[in-house]
């Protein structure tokens, strides 16, 4: 994209190193913006007729005249070219002048094949179980609706990453929650998406600068459900009859109890248990969607759960920890069950997760930043948005501040009882 405060600066020399009949070469060196690219002019000169400062050669000659008449259209020509690419808004650097005077036309790299490309090196990392493959699917997603607003707002399949502008994220950001009747922070999820995968064309070289660099994403955090002490020990105790059933409630408590997603706790092997540093039992792997280390102790209720299906025939077959079914079949049935244990809140791994990291945990006193490490958070931040304070939390606090309020004042009422 254009810069007006862009340098450019053009340089004849003697390079020594290219010589033709022992005569040095005059070379062109082009510099923009502090990088620089450099050009034969297929002229060779005796060093003591080459005037530097002047860049000329020196004499009345006619080889002399020639070359400084060469020199000078040249120098003008590629001038020239700077100035046409600055007139189209290109992006401009020293190499593209250059193949703008030498008439090497540069490929010029699209957005879908941006996408393309970024999503498929994405899916080299989940095949090696790097990353999830909810995580691509939704990237697919994403490309599939830039490619609809392509065909919206422009009757195009595609568009060169040159030839994007601010404006295109933010006529982007309108498709989506116009025509395509999107939530903002759903719209959000795949703004995030164009973003990245922009940010990846600027890292290859694939373009000069970032024209969304500016845009930022609003992000409203939503009320997430969570289910009460009360109600996960209601699903825990629940007498269900249905083996089906009672499967996909064990493997939902356990999530509730380690804070596990489901890609996670499905990944989950025999051998992923292990004894930590206090003698206990702990889990130790690293998730799937962030590769980041997730250490979680194990508590007597996911400990029970494990040993209760140490020997069921699909774990012992394959290793691991727990029969946990397909997506779509664990949530359906996770809709079954709280129906039968009347528990008026959408069952899912998130709501689970978002149980563990306040229910189980901050309610109980545990530090957030304990708590941020157990659920295999990069930063606190997003800690703090899956756990939000509670009113259990809060009374909590109040009553241990209470006792100790109390503490203190009878222990200086007994000092001046004593005095």
């Amino acid at each position: 994209m254009r810069n007006e405060h862009q340098t450019f600066s053009l340089l004849f020399w003697l390079n020594r190193h290219r010589c033709k009949n022992g005569l040095p070469t005059i070379y062109l060196r082009i510099t923009v913006d502090m990088k620089r690219v450099e050009i034969s002019t297929t002229r060779q000169v005796e060093p003591k007729l080459w005037n530097q400062v002047g860049q000329f050669v020196k004499g009345n000659t006619s080889d002399a005249k020639a070359i400084n008449q060469q020199l000078t259209i040249m120098k003008a020509d590629i001038h020239r070219h700077f100035l046409q690419l600055q007139a189209l808004d290109k992006a401009i650097t020293a190499e593209a002048v250059r193949n703008a005077y030498l008439g090497i036309t540069e490929k010029q790299r699209t957005l879908i094949e941006a996408f393309d490309f970024h999503n498929r090196r994405f899916a080299e990392k989940v095949a090696v179980g790097k990353k999830a493959p909810a995580s691509h699917q939704r990237l697919e997603i994403g490309r599939a609706k830039v490619l609809a607003f392509l065909k919206n707002q422009y009757n195009q399949s595609d568009k060169p990453l040159a030839d994007l502008k601010h404006s295109f994220i933010a006529d982007f950001e309108h498709f989506l929650t116009t025509k395509q009747g999107m939530t903002g922070n759903t719209a959000t999820k795949y703004l995030k998406i164009l973003k990245q995968v922009v940010k990846m064309a600027v890292e290859q070289g694939w373009i000069n600068q970032n024209p969304f660099a500016g845009f930022t994403c609003r992000y409203e955090d939503p009320e997430r459900e969570r289910l009460t002490m009360e109600e996960v020990m209601a699903i825990y105790k629940a007498d269900l009859h249905i083996e089906r059933l009672r499967e996909v409630r064990d493997v939902y408590i356990f999530c509730c109890f380690t804070g596990y997603a489901y890609q996670d706790v499905y990944s989950l092997r025999q051998d992923n248990v292990t004894i930590g540093i206090d003698g206990e039992k702990w889990i130790i792997k690293n998730r799937i969607k962030t590769d980041n280390p997730e250490r979680v102790p194990l508590l007597p209720i996911p400990l029970e759960i494990i040993s209760r299906y140490k020997d069921h025939p699909e774990c012992s077959n394959s290793g691991r920890l727990l029969p946990v079914n397909s997506n779509q079949r664990y949530n359906a049935y996770l809709k079954e069950i709280a129906v039968l244990c009347k528990v008026d809140k959408h069952l899912t791994t998130h709501t689970a997760r978002h149980t563990f990291a306040t229910t189980i945990t901050l309610e109980h006193d545990v530090p957030i930043e304990t708590v941020s490490q157990l659920l295999g958070h990069k930063s606190i931040r997003t800690t703090q948005i899956y756990a939000k304070v509670t009113q259990r939390k809060i009374s909590n606090n109040m009553q241990a501040l209470k006792h100790r309020l109390v503490g203190t004042a009878a222990d200086k009422a007994g000092q001046k009882e004593a005095k």
